[in-house]
C-alpha cells in the first residue's frame, strides 16, 4: 500500500482556492503533503485557510503565490516562485479555469481569446514551466483538468468546449514527450459537479433535471468527489498511467 502514499511530497495546485480546488488541497494536506497554491488575490487564500481550519485541516504546509495567468508571462513566473518556495515540484495539478458561458454568435474575439488563454493555453504554459525539473530529475507528475466538454460541445460554452478539448489532446501529446523521462501526465475530466462555474446550470431547474436524468448515481457530483482520482494520478500506484483523461463523471458518459 505504499505506493498510494504521498506524504512528503511537494505539491503545486493552481485553482486551489475554487471549489474542486479547496476540496483538493484538503486532500493533499491531510495526506502529509506540503502545497502551494495560486490564488488571483489575498483574500481568496484566505478564505482556503479558514475552509481547512473549519475542516480540521492544518495550515502550516500551506503556501501562495499571488499570480493571474490571463498574462501568459505570469504562468513561468508563478511556477519559478513556486519552485523556490518548496526547494522542488513533485507534483503540479493544473485546475484552475473559468467559463463565460453565451451563445457563440455573440461572443467577442476578446472573449475567445481570454477563455483560450485561460484554459488551455496557461495550461500548457505551466506544464512546460515544470516539466524541465521533472525531465531532469526523472521523476515527476502533472495531472491537468479537463471536461465533460473534452467529449462533447456542450450547448452555450462554445470557447469552454474548445479549450477543455484542447486539454485532452495537449494532455496526449505532453505524455507522449514526457512518459520516457519519468513524468506522467494525465487528466481528470470531472462530470457535473457543484460549484460556482457552472452556478448557472444547477440553479436553473429544468438544466438541473436535464443532468441529473442522466446520471447513473443519481446524484450531482461534489467536489470532495474529485480527491481520490487526484490523488490516486498522484501517487506511484498510477506510474504506469500516460496520457488518460480519467472522467469522474456519476455515469454520465455511460449512459
Amino acid at each position: 500500500m505504499t505506493s498510494f502514499k504521498i506524504k512528503g511530497n511537494r505539491v503545486v495546485i493552481t485553482g486551489g482556492t475554487g471549489g474542486i480546488g479547496s476540496a483538493i488541497v484538503k486532500g493533499f494536506i491531510d495526506a502529509g503533503s506540503e502545497v502551494l497554491v495560486s490564488a488571483r488575490d489575498a483574500s481568496q487564500f484566505d478564505s482556503l485557510k479558514e475552509y481547512l481550519t473549519e475542516n480540521n485541516s492544518p495550515t502550516t504546509k500551506l503556501h501562495l503565490v499571488v499570480a493571474d495567468f490571463v498574462d501568459p508571462k505570469n504562468c513561468g513566473v508563478f511556477i519559478e516562485q513556486a519552485r523556490k518556495t518548496l526547494g522542488g515540484i513533485d507534483v503540479l495539478v493544473i485546475a484552475h479555469g473559468g467559463v463565460k458561458p453565451g451563445p457563440a454568435i455573440e461572443t467577442s474575439d476578446e472573449i475567445w481569446q481570454q477563455q483560450i488563454q485561460i484554459n488551455l493555453s496557461s495550461y500548457f504554459q505551466l506544464a512546460k514551466a515544470a516539466a524541465g525539473e521533472m525531465i531532469e530529475r526523472g521523476s515527476g507528475k502533472i495531472i491537468t483538468f479537463a471536461s465533460m466538454l473534452t467529449f462533447q460541445g456542450g450547448l452555450n460554452a462554445s470557447t469552454y468546449a474548445a479549450a477543455k478539448g484542447g486539454v485532452g489532446q495537449m494532455t496526449k501529446a505532453l505524455s507522449n514527450e514526457w512518459a520516457k523521462s519519468g513524468v506522467n501526465v494525465n487528466a481528470i475530466a470531472p462530470g457535473y459537479i457543484q460549484t460556482k462555474l457552472n452556478r448557472h446550470i444547477w440553479t436553473d431547474p429544468i438544466r438541473h433535471d436535464q443532468v441529473l436524468s442522466r446520471l447513473t448515481s443519481g446524484r450531482w457530483g461534489l467536489p470532495e468527489d474529485m480527491v481520490g482520482p487526484t490523488l490516486f494520478l498522484a501517487s506511484e500506484a498510477s506510474d504506469y498511467m500516460h496520457g488518460v483523461i480519467l472522467p469522474v463523471d456519476g455515469g454520465w458518459l455511460s449512459r
